[in-house]
């Protein structure tokens, strides 16, 4: 997740000055064309027409423009402002800054074009032919707004990822298309020159002619260089940023949140992509949190279970699982509260890993121990070898060692039966939890309370030993009449150092 770092004032002014140039860069290119015009025209007399104008509102008016533009903006990075008193000018800024440019840009041509009409005949200023002057005047004002409107786009860019980095704000105002933005860069690069030759080719002959085609190429040929280069910058960075960011979080990447640094449709898109990512890490938490309290396994059912939020009841034949602590109260008596749950959950923890390695889904803890399923919800092959395999793992890593910081010794007894179960969510309102019913069930519970009588650590129901297809060596225990049933019921033993083969 990115962390926003503070901007400093020497940052605030360093990016505040990059815009001033970026917006005000025009008057440099203009200039360029002007040195072209006189280079052809041979018209160095008139150059402080020319060039003075240009400094005067090009460079001067403009400059004091943009700034009163950026003002605010401004005022929001100095923290005197809220975001969303500037956000809507931040979006406008490239439009804004491009009119601006295009007012001065006609008033700046009209007062160069003219000056063959009304100044001292000396200079030998080529006049235009109105035809040239309206298409110059047209052309000019269209390329320089155009030039300013995507150079001041790709600044944005920059300006939004300031802001993103130092204040963690991203746009949600989007007032651009797109679609337009590429047709406007396709038809200036292409049709502005043409025009322009065009007018030529109808308007002068002979040598007028050829030196006035060579200004237009010269020009366009420098200008649309310099456009193209920030044409391309302002459309396909955002979507080259995007596109990073979707391949990280194919990968896995859920920390992502990515600065949206367009005003138009794929900047929209691109916070609708932080929304999405940021369902996502929600999504994951719920998961992570969920799973702690339902088997992980569980709780990635019911996610996904169309939004659903419940697993409906369905029977199934499953196996299940109880286990329990042999002593556990008269342990507790003399363990410390925290040291005696830091030990029971040592013991759990313990008591998972071969349920899970075995496919087994873990229902809920019940005091110091626990109630698992085999085959439900989750599919699993020879869930009756698997319930047995993992009782057999579960005596062996829990005797092979001791838990807490006072070195408790736990003795784990468990009860088996296979059968068929009905599981599914049940609660009232708001609270919901996945358990599972049936015979089955109680079953296994009681066959884990009789280990207390018959001395064993393992004990499996007829129908488990008839599922384990002779998998294991049973010892059968005779029948025994259990709680809550009316018939007696054949229950068998099996050797904890069994190594999982038939006898």
């Amino acid at each position: 997740m990115n962390v926003p770092v503070p901007a400093t004032s020497a940052e605030i002014a360093s990016i505040r000055r990059r815009y001033l140039w970026m917006a005000t860069s025009i008057f440099f290119l203009d200039f360029a064309i002007i040195v072209i015009f006189m280079a052809a025209t041979d018209t160095w007399l008139n150059a402080w027409r020319s060039a003075g104008i240009g400094v005067l509102l090009l460079l001067g008016v403009n400059w004091l423009t943009v700034r009163h533009l950026f003002e605010p903006v401004r005022c929001y990075l100095d923290g005197k402002i809220p975001f969303e008193d500037i956000q809507r000018r931040l979006t406008q800024l490239p439009l804004l800054t491009a009119q601006t440019t295009a007012i001065l840009t006609f008033t700046v041509w009209a007062f160069r074009l003219s000056v063959p009409f009304w100044a001292d005949s000396s200079a030998d200023i080529p006049k235009p032919t109105i035809g040239d002057f309206v298409a110059t005047m047209g052309v000019l004002t269209i390329f320089y707004f155009s030039y300013t409107y995507f150079v001041v786009s790709d600044y944005l860019a920059n300006l939004c990822t300031f802001i993103f980095r130092h204040y963690g704000r991203n746009l949600s105002l989007f007032f651009g298309s797109y679609t337009i933005k590429l047709l406007v860069a396709l038809l200036v690069i292409s049709i502005g020159p043409l025009a322009a030759i065009l007018a030529d080719l109808f308007s002068y002959e002979a040598e007028r002619l050829q030196v006035e085609i060579l200004i237009d190429v010269a020009s366009a040929a420098m200008g649309v260089a310099i456009m193209a280069y920030f044409i391309s910058r302002s459309l396909l960075r955002p979507l080259h940023a995007l596109s990073s960011a979707m391949t990280k979080v194919a990968d896995g990447d859920l920390s992502l949140r990515v600065p949206v640094t367009s005003n138009d449709d794929v900047g929209e898109l691109t916070g609708q992509f932080n929304n999405m990512v940021e369902g996502l890490r929600e999504r994951e938490r719920i998961r992570e949190t969920f799973g702690r309290y339902v088997d992980e396994s569980v709780a990635s059912t019911i996610l996904h279970r169309e939004g659903q939020g419940v697993l409906a009841g369905e029977t199934r034949e499953a196996t299940i699982l109880f286990t329990d602590i042999a002593g556990f109260t008269t342990i507790a008596e003399y363990l410390a509260p925290d040291r005696l749950v830091t030990a029971l959950n040592e013991y759990l923890e313990t008591v998972l890993e071969p349920i899970r390695a075995h496919g087994g889904v873990v229902n809920t803890f019940i005091g110091d121990g626990l109630f698992a399923s085999f085959n439900m919800p989750l599919a699993c092959e020879n869930h009756g070898v698997a319930a047995v395999r993992a009782a057999i793992d579960i005596q062996r890593a829990v005797g092979a060692r001791t838990f807490g910081d006072e070195g408790v010794a736990f003795a784990t007894r468990i009860g088996i039966s296979t059968g068929h179960v009905i599981g599914g969510s049940v609660g009232a309102g708001q609270r919901m939890s996945f358990t599972l019913l049936g015979d089955t069930v109680n079953l296994a519970s009681r066959l884990e309370e009789l280990n207390k009588q018959h001395g064993t650590r393992i004990l499996v129901s007829e129908s488990t030993c008839t599922a384990c297809n002779g998998e294991f060596a049973f010892a059968a225990l005779g029948s025994v009449t259990v709680r809550g049933r009316s018939d007696v019921v054949a229950i068998f033993s099996i050797d904890p150092n069994s190594q999982g083969k038939p006898s």
